[in-house]
């Protein structure tokens, strides 16, 4: 019996690494978040409107994370190190070429992008030395995230989960002495607090160059290697991710548009979403873990022409991924009081996120499918079909359905999360028939 499911060990030692990583990355944003908001609100909206242009870019260098893992896991699974090699150094050149042209744009047309935003003058005062410190500089963000994906693609998730770590610590320890001083130093302020996440970026992509090249493992990064042509594989990896970028501006654009809808139903509605939201997230983190995993072995196992063991490890995945995010959806339901209460005293947004966890409770296997099997999908190399699932979920259902029922017909918050979690079932079903049809198994990246 035991023997039955060894196969579910190298997806729990792939998942759980990440999970953590996943898990400092929160603590990282929540310990920016506590240092700045000793500098006052507009330091906090500030930081906050930084963090809205970033996620537009995050999703571009997510997405050639995603190309990334792809295609090394591929080649590892074939044992071929010699162009799971040229993916990496193709990708490298890639993560340069689009962190620098975004850095160039955020240089020139900083204080444009925050007015676009509609950032009062106040918060632009305090956004744009923090803006500058982080954006302008986001090729190290870019670089970080393409190696740690290629770290994924060979297997290896507990390096990138260290170096998150030593991470969080650099930007702990730089963000008190930048922001408030040391010693005879006064303090940079909110300046302080971009200069010590763009540090702590610069020495986790450090850290994750001197990770690959001291191991003994396929991958090597070579400064040499940089300068030589990878045209075809770059074409390759640029189909595999622009699909995948697509889809989180897919994303990202519509949680913009129905986020301002919610804003027009009430203040306290839309202080309890944003409440909602951030105990939701929680749950998010077992299925990024597992998703991973599924990629990097679904990746690998069609390397290897193995089809059955690919479906075998996406499956297993998911099936984990949900016992995790069941648990969490049970305590979301039983103790929603109690979670709300951290947050809020007024007992209208309490009613309101306790209402909204006990919705969320109830869809957490279909969230699951929406991490885990477009993470098994995208790993296959199917990188096409998650972005046109979201176009229908996120546009078709969740800003249409918002529309309808909150802004013509007057529903409130409950409708809102009513709609995202049939938009969530939506594309948890169309994305579990497109698995189980298995065309994903014959498409052909390498």
């Amino acid at each position: 019996m035991k023997a039955k499911y060894n196969y579910l060990i190298p997806i729990i030692t792939l998942a759980l690494p990440a999970i953590i990583e996943n898990i400092m990355y929160v603590l990282l944003g929540i310990v920016d978040t506590y240092f700045v908001s000793k500098l006052g609100t507009e330091a906090i909206a500030g930081v906050g409107i930084t963090n809205l242009t970033m996620n537009v870019y995050i999703a571009f260098f997510m997405a050639l994370g995603i190309g990334t893992s792809a295609m090394i896991a591929r080649y590892i699974g074939k044992k071929e190190a010699i162009e799971a090699n040229k993916a990496l150094h193709g990708a490298i050149k890639l993560s340069l070429l689009i962190g620098l042209v975004f850095g160039l744009i955020n240089l020139i047309f900083s204080k444009q992008i925050l007015d676009i935003l509609g950032a009062e003058k106040d918060v632009i005062h305090y956004a744009l030395p923090y803006f500058i410190a982080v954006a302008v500089p986001s090729v190290f963000l870019c670089v970080q995230m393409v190696l740690a994906s290629a770290l994924r693609g060979v297997g290896d998730t507990k390096t990138s989960m260290a170096i998150a770590g030593i991470s969080n610590l650099i930007n702990i320890v730089l963000d008190y002495i930048l922001i408030f001083g040391l010693f005879n130093f006064s303090g940079l302020g909110i300046l302080g607090a971009g200069l010590a996440t763009t540090l702590a970026r610069v020495f986790s992509v450090i850290f994750l160059i001197r990770s690959i090249n001291s191991h003994d493992g396929p991958l090597q990064v070579s400064w040499t290697n940089l300068f030589k042509s990878h045209t075809s594989l770059i074409q390759k990896m640029l189909k595999l991710s622009l699909p995948a970028a697509i889809e989180k501006l897919i994303m990202r654009s519509g949680q913009i548009i129905y986020g301002g809808m919610i804003i027009r139903i009430s203040t306290e509605a839309y202080a309890s979403h944003n409440i909602a939201g951030t105990i939701e997230s929680l749950s998010y983190l077992p299925g990024m873990g597992f998703g991973v995993a599924a990629a990097t072995l679904v990746g690998q196992n069609l390397g290897r022409k193995d089809k059955l063991q690919a479906r075998k490890d996406a499956w297993g995945a998911y099936y984990l991924s949900s016992i995790f995010m069941i648990v969490i959806g049970a305590i979301f339901y039983i103790w929603a009081p109690s979670l709300a209460r951290l947050f809020s005293d007024d007992p209208q947004v309490v009613q309101m996120v306790v209402s909204v966890l006990r919705i969320i409770a109830f869809f957490q296997p279909f969230l699951c499918v929406t991490f885990v099997i477009t993470s098994a999908l995208q790993g296959a190399g199917d990188t096409r079909f998650p972005m046109y699932t979201s176009l229908i979920g996120i546009w078709g259902v969740r800003v249409l359905g918002v529309y309808i029922l909150c802004m013509k017909l007057g529903y409130g918050l409950i409708a809102v999360w009513s709609v995202y979690a049939l938009d969530v079932t939506v594309r948890g079903i169309i994305l579990l028939t497109r698995f189980k049809k298995g065309k994903w198994q014959d498409i052909k990246i390498t």
